[in-house]
């Protein structure tokens, strides 16, 4: 069976909760990546920011929250906008388990907690990865399979 450890991008990038939405967007924009796990110096996880969180930011649906907090809403920390009501999983979770648990509950990234501490990050970019993989998997198999469906096809057509 393979595990959430065998596929999660280990020591994901993070931020604390003292950086700001522009610092989350800046990240987000540098690393190609569309999730970033807030964390404390013990790298204790405190939530997660998303790229739909700072589009919202950008958008009226956080304005008032973060008007009392900053001028801009770029400026506002991520303390005062992050997700704290975060799934995450134990790398020893079965990769099929986290895949349906991220479908069933339409998330994006489940965070990798091990002993209270973020070890690593799984996105529906990595599933994509990983059925990348099967589909060139059996792309390589196809053509045997293909070779003896003809073959069986032509002891079919000798037998009539």
């Amino acid at each position: 069976m393979f595990t959430v450890a065998d596929m999660m991008t280990p020591k994901p990038h993070t931020l604390s909760r003292n950086s700001s939405l522009f610092d989350a967007k800046e990240m987000m924009q540098t690393l190609s990546i569309r999730h970033i796990p807030i964390t404390d110096h013990n790298h204790h996880l405190l939530g997660l920011i998303s790229q739909r969180d700072v589009l919202a930011a950008q958008d009226s649906n956080l304005k008032s929250v973060i008007a009392s907090h900053s001028h801009s809403p770029l400026e506002a920390l991520l303390e005062h906008c992050m997700n704290r009501n975060v799934f995450s999983v134990d790398s020893h979770a079965g990769l099929k388990e986290a895949a349906l648990y991220m479908q069933k509950h339409q998330i994006g990234c489940l965070p990798v907690v091990e002993n209270k501490q973020l070890v690593g990050i799984i996105t529906n970019s990595d599933f994509v990865a990983i059925a990348i993989t099967l589909l060139e998997m059996q792309d390589e198999v196809d053509p045997i399979e293909q070779e003896q469906d003809n073959l069986d096809d032509i002891d079919i057509l000798r037998e009539l």
